[in-house]
């Protein structure tokens, strides 16, 4: 028998929910309430509602819909620096090819 180590099936899987995400998800899904997020999202789809409110409600709604994108920065080695090349050609423009 081995002894140690990692076993197969051994864990919780991957996915599954915690006992407080899964209580937190049966409480909304029991009264039919909305999450968080389907409620901004309710908002900022209601045409009738102001326009300052439906953009403030797509604002924080963004943020769990679409992840932000890092910055990244271009750095050359001290001994390789990077180098810029900048050429402008002058074509004549009335030659025919």
């Amino acid at each position: 028998m081995a002894r140690g180590g990692k076993r197969e099936g051994a864990g919780r899987k991957p996915g599954s929910l915690s006992k407080r995400t899964q209580e937190i998800a049966e409480a909304l899904a029991g009264d039919g309430g909305l999450t968080p997020l389907e409620y901004l999202t309710s908002i900022y789809r209601d045409p009738k509602a102001d326009d300052a409110r439906r953009i403030d409600a797509a604002k924080a709604a963004a943020p769990y819909v679409h992840p932000r994108l890092n910055s990244i920065e271009h750095k050359g080695d001290a001994d390789n620096p990077v180098e810029l090349i900048t050429r402008i050609e002058l074509v004549d423009g009335d030659s025919e090819d």
